[in-house]
C-alpha cells in the first residue's frame, strides 16, 4: 500500500484571501470613520445650541424679558472674565471649547455662520438655508421677520462634508 503523507497548513491561496478580506474591512473602517466623526460633531454642535437657547430663555425670564447681548452671554453674570467655563455664566454646560457665540442685531435677516460659531438673533423664525461654500466653510441661512419675543440660533454643520447651516427657534 502507498500512503501518502499530507502536510498541515495553510495555502498561500487561503492566506491571500484572508488577507484581501481583512484588508477589504479595513478600507471600509477609515472610509466611514471620518463621516463618523463629522457626525458626532455635528451632534455636539446641535447640543451647543440647545444649551445656548436655555441660556437666552433663562436670561430673558430673570431679567423682565430684556434680549442677552454678546457679553451677557459670554461671560460670568458677576462680570469677571469667563475662564474654564464654555459661555460664561449663562452657557455653560456646552460641550465643545471652541465655539463662539455671537448676537447679531435684531431683525437681521441673514446669518453667515462659520464653523465654530453660534450666532443668535432676536426678532426672527429659521428660514431657508444654503449649502456652504467649501474653500471658505461659510454657510448663509435666510431668516423671516417674527414678533421681537421669537429668535432663532444658527450654527455651522458639516452634514456630509459639505456644509450646511443648522438654524433653531426659540
Amino acid at each position: 500500500m502507498n500512503t501518502l503523507k499530507k502536510d498541515k497548513g495553510f495555502t498561500i491561496i487561503e492566506v491571500v484571501l484572508v488577507l484581501a478580506i481583512a484588508g477589504l474591512i479595513f478600507l471600509m473602517v477609515f472610509i466611514a470613520l471620518p463621516a463618523l466623526q463629522r457626525s458626532q460633531r455635528d451632534t455636539a454642535r446641535k447640543s451647543d445650541v440647545g444649551v445656548v437657547s436655555s441660556a437666552i430663555t433663562s436670561y430673558t425670564a430673570n431679567n423682565r424679558g430684556v434680549f442677552p447681548t454678546t457679553s451677557t452671554l459670554t461671560s460670568k453674570t458677576d462680570g469677571t472674565p469667563v475662564g474654564s467655563d464654555k459661555f460664561g455664566g449663562y452657557v455653560s454646560a456646552a460641550s465643545n471649547n471652541t465655539t463662539a457665540i455671537t448676537v447679531l442685531a435684531k431683525n437681521s435677516v441673514s446669518a453667515p455662520v462659520k464653523e465654530g460659531q453660534i450666532k443668535v438673533v432676536q426678532g426672527v423664525k429659521c428660514g431657508s438655508s444654503s449649502a456652504a461654500d467649501t474653500t471658505s466653510k461659510v454657510a448663509a441661512q435666510a431668516l423671516v421677520l417674527a414678533t421681537s419675543r421669537e429668535f432663532a440660533i444658527v450654527t455651522y454643520l458639516e452634514a456630509g462634508g459639505t456644509g450646511t447651516s443648522y438654524c433653531q427657534e426659540s
